[in-house]
């Protein structure tokens, strides 16, 4: 069984279609998109750019997303995570996923804004850039570092799927 595989970049490079794809290709896997598990705060909700409770937030949707990825892999199930990862919170996937494999997805600004098109988009045109801006500025220590501006989903995919599959750490 392949270790926790986490997606990560800003917004737009594709994490959260790459992880269902990649899903799909296993026998068994699942998806946590941990903005699903952050957003499962109703009232009260905080972005983690919101002060210190959306920092707190933020943690904690870190905390419950990796606590559901170890009890997917307890049960044999292979786990995908997808998450804007920064240098703060990237300790706490090492603590809490000590074994799963980062990759960090690129693409430049101009592809981001063109597949955020294809979506909804629930941040607003600041927020957005300045998340991509953020990633780009100080990217957290992923093992993998890819840029895919040039890629299809497919290519992507397929070149993920062979960093997870080889990871040379394991």
């Amino acid at each position: 069984m392949r270790p926790p595989l986490v997606l990560t970049g800003g917004p737009a490079v594709g994490k959260s279609s790459t992880a269902r794809l990649l899903a799909q290709l296993r026998p068994r896997a699942a998806v946590i998109d941990v903005d699903d598990v952050r957003h499962l705060v109703v009232s009260g909700h905080a972005a983690p750019w919101e002060g210190e409770d959306g920092q707190r937030q933020q943690r904690l949707g870190v905390e419950n997303a990796c606590s559901l990825a170890r009890n997917f892999v307890a049960q044999g199930i292979e786990t995908v995570l997808a998450d804007v990862i920064t240098p703060d919170t990237m300790p706490l996937y090492r603590r809490w996923l000590p074994n799963a494999v980062v990759v960090r997805l690129q693409v430049t600004m101009d592809e981001a804004q063109r597949r955020a098109m294809s979506r909804t988009l629930y941040l607003t045109g600041e927020e957005f850039e300045n998340l991509h801006m953020e990633d780009a500025r100080h990217p957290p220590p992923a093992d993998h570092h890819l840029d895919v501006t040039d890629y299809d989903i497919n290519e992507q995919v397929a070149a993920i799927a062979a960093l997870w599959k080889h990871d040379p750490r394991r």
